[in-house]
Parts: C-alpha cells; sequence; structure tokens
C-alpha cells in the first residue's frame, strides 16, 4: 500500500507518511476504545462536569491511539531522526495524570505509574542503539502492568487507562522497534 504524506503539523504524531491502512487502524483503535470504555463507565463520566468528560475522553483518544500510532514505522522513524524530540516527548507525557485528575479517580495511582513509566521510559532511551533496548522496554512494561493492577480499589477504567500509558510510552515509544532510518518514498523517488 502506498504511503500518502502527513502535514508537517502532525508529524509529532504520525510521523511524515503513513497508509491509509495505519491511519485508519490508529483512528478506529482510538475512537473505538475510547467510545467502550466511555460507555462502560456512563455513571462516573455523567456525574462529572461536561468539560472534564471531554477533556478526560479527549487524552484517553490521545493513549489509545498513540499505542498504535508509535509502533508504526513512520512515526519510529520521525522520531528515530530527532533524538531530542522523543525525549521532549517522554517528558510531557503527564496523560495518565491528568485524566486522573479529571475524572477524580485514582490520583495516587496514576502518579506512581507515571513517574514509573517516565523512569522506564528514561532507562530504555538511554540504552540505544543497545540490542537489549527492546528486551529491557518489555521487562519494564510487563513488570509495571503486573504490579498496576494490584494496586487497591483501581476502577477497570484506570487499569485500562494506565496499561495503555505504559504501552504507548515505555515500549511503543521508547523503543526504537526498527533499528534505523528508512527513507520517505518521496525521498527515495527523488534520487532514483
Amino acid at each position: 500500500m502506498k504511503p500518502i504524506s502527513i502535514h508537517h503539523y502532525f508529524h509529532d504524531v504520525f510521523g511524515q507518511e503513513q497508509t491509509v491502512f495505519e491511519l485508519l487502524a490508529i483512528l478506529l483503535f482510538g475512537t473505538g476504545l475510547t467510545v467502550a470504555l466511555a460507555v462502560s463507565s456512563t455513571q462516573l463520566i455523567e456525574a462529572l462536569p461536561l468539560w472534564r468528560s471531554v477533556l478526560a475522553l479527549v487524552l484517553i483518544l490521545d493513549i489509545a491511539a498513540g499505542c498504535i500510532a508509535n509502533f508504526t514505522r513512520s512515526t519510529n522513524d520521525f522520531y528515530a531522526q530527532r533524538p531530542a524530540n522523543r525525549w521532549g516527548f517522554i517528558a510531557v507525557h503527564v496523560h495518565v495524570v491528568a485524566v486522573a485528575f479529571l475524572l477524580g479517580r485514582e490520583t495516587d495511582v496514576a502518579w506512581a505509574v507515571w513517574a514509573y513509566t517516565l523512569a522506564s521510559a528514561t532507562i530504555v532511551n538511554l540504552l540505544k542503539p543497545s540490542s537489549y533496548q527492546p528486551f529491557a522496554g518489555a521487562f519494564l512494561l510487563v513488570t509495571g502492568l503486573g504490579w498496576m493492577p494490584l494496586w487497591p480499589e483501581i476502577s477497570p477504567l484506570m487499569v485500562v487507562v494506565c496499561a495503555l500509558f505504559m504501552l504507548k510510552v515505555i515500549y511503543g515509544f521508547a523503543v526504537d522497534h526498527y533499528g534505523g532510518v528508512r527513507m520517505r518514498s518521496s525521498q527515495v523517488a527523488s534520487h532514483d
């Protein structure tokens, strides 16, 4: 499937190009899971002011869609070419804390997950280009996934949000999955 160019405004999310299939998968998963979580947590969502519900759901959509986007070659390569951007991306990810605050739920869990995720992503990112990077990312991810649901009185919604957040940042984002940078199809065509 031929890739399409992504507008420069969205490079931090999708990279420089994606296939239609990848874009649809990212958007459908992100939207579908967010809707499913909203429907399964109707009482929680309806008990909040509308602005808090909407903002929390937008952040959940970003977390869910980012889980898929971060595994695409284009997003991976975009950040492989820009190590400073990767550090910035890791640093600004406070989404899980914001979601917990907006929902008024499990802020202690969210802070713990955020701190663990930030520390883990930092370790994994520092391991580049070591062949141990994917293993370290997987180890830290499953360690976090193993202890996080054991937190007392964590809601199913926050289990999903925290798990996706860890997957997105520790393994999906901090690991260079493709071990190098390929040229964009438009760059390859211009070299022919």
